[in-house]
């Protein structure tokens, strides 16, 4: 069995857009590696968000280790503060028992978090409130575009829909007296916490919404709805993560009356497709990640390209 990579790396990260790729890589590189999977993917912490998450069954996982995988109930609301928490413990667990820990998913801030010297201010509840009201009675795209005017790098990054984001962004802002933005590493990792290597999946974009709309079909045969009908009856809409996740949050629209299956489907494609164009955006700034072609006619070489990349760290 291959021995953990030395520094300058200790951890492996696989990243990039949804319906890369990167989940294939990942255990490939685990059996190449001695290493195990640490997911990444903010919505994959939710119980029951299986088929919506594109979460592998255990069956199709290759026999590799995944952790932080089903953890949350689908009424908690996600903070990338307390997914760091529980990131860290696992890798440090299985880097004291010499396994490679590779973490793997295309939630940027979450990896950010967790391999870079990344600390998050306290919560100040009169400003949260003040915000989530104003929130209610004006909406997150008023909220967004004050955003925008005080850190336009954040309101890049931040979808303007997502208003549970926007109201932290805001109140860091107004906690700190600085940007949001401003508290995050540089995107060459220069605070780094986990001397880590960054591997990219890049895909043509119109490769990458041909497979989107694939995914999303297979998730509808698969009982998508269902999933969603299901989940609704244990919280999902009172979930301030989970429901906005992408298809979710269209499925509980349409069984609200709001669309038609059809219509909730169409938009889940849609948004999936700006989803990984916003993925790509925040990968393509970071300097250290080291981009492979993830396309049709590439893929038989992805993995020999990826171990390329290990050579000099991993000895037989």
């Amino acid at each position: 069995m291959s021995s953990p990579p030395p520094a300058p790396f200790r951890v492996v990260a696989v990243v990039g857009p949804t319906a890369a790729g990167k989940s294939d890589l990942a255990i490939a590189l685990a059996h190449r590696m001695g290493g195990e999977i640490v997911n990444a993917d903010s919505m994959q912490l939710y119980r029951g968000m299986d088929i919506g998450t594109a979460k592998l069954p255990p069956e199709e996982r290759g026999g590799v280790p995944h952790h932080l995988l089903d953890v949350w109930d689908v009424r908690r609301t996600a903070t990338v503060a307390e997914y760091q928490r529980l990131a860290r413990a696992e890798i440090d667990r299985l880097l004291a028992a010499g396994r490679v820990p590779i973490l793997v998913g295309g939630s940027g801030l979450y990896i950010r978090g967790v391999v870079d010297e990344l600390d998050f201010p306290g919560t100040d509840p009169a400003v949260r409130a003040r915000l989530e009201a104003e929130l209610a009675e004006f909406g997150s795209g008023a909220l967004h575009a004050r955003l925008a005017t005080l850190d336009p790098a954040a309101a890049r990054a931040i979808l303007p829909g997502n208003g549970r984001r926007v109201v932290r962004a805001l109140e860091v802002i107004e906690i700190t007296g600085g940007t949001f933005t401003g508290r995050l590493p540089g995107p060459d990792g220069d605070r780094s916490h986990y001397p880590t290597l960054h591997i990219g999946i890049r895909v043509p974009r119109p490769e990458l919404d041909h497979r989107i709309a694939e995914r999303v079909d297979r998730m509808w045969r698969a009982g998508l709805v269902e999933e969603v009908r299901r989940l609704e009856a244990e919280g999902l809409r009172e979930g301030r993560t989970a429901s906005r996740a992408l298809g979710y949050q269209q499925i509980l629209a349409a069984l609200a009356g709001e669309c038609t299956e059809e219509e909730a489907r169409e938009e889940t494609v849609r948004a999936t497709r700006r989803f990984a164009r916003r993925q790509d955006s925040w990968f393509r700034r970071e300097a250290r990640v080291r981009w492979l072609d993830g396309s049709a006619g590439a893929r038989g070489e992805l993995t020999a390209a990826a171990g390329a990349l290990l050579e000099p760290s991993v000895t037989s």
